[in-house]
């Protein structure tokens, strides 16, 4: 991840898209200075975009009642 971060540092647009905050990307990469230097080349020229509320994949199934029995019973 480093070396993509780095090489495309001040030369392309790059989209990274993550359900984790910048404080837990230490962990992520196992490594607080790896993270920090990936880090440190990526928010230099970025906006950063924070997305909250109900997630979209599950919007129609929080919507859907339950059925009951395995997939043998659905109905084609």
């Amino acid at each position: 991840m480093f070396q993509v971060i780095s090489r495309r540092y001040e030369k392309s647009s790059t989209i990274i898209t993550s359900n984790k905050s910048f404080a837990e990307w230490g962990a992520i990469f196992a490594d607080d200075v790896l993270a920090t230097a990936i880090l440190d080349r990526y928010l230099h020229h970025c906006e950063v975009i924070t997305i909250n509320g109900p997630s979209w994949r599950l919007k129609d199934k929080l919507t859907e009642p339950p059925t009951t029995g395995g997939p043998s019973t659905m109905q084609h």
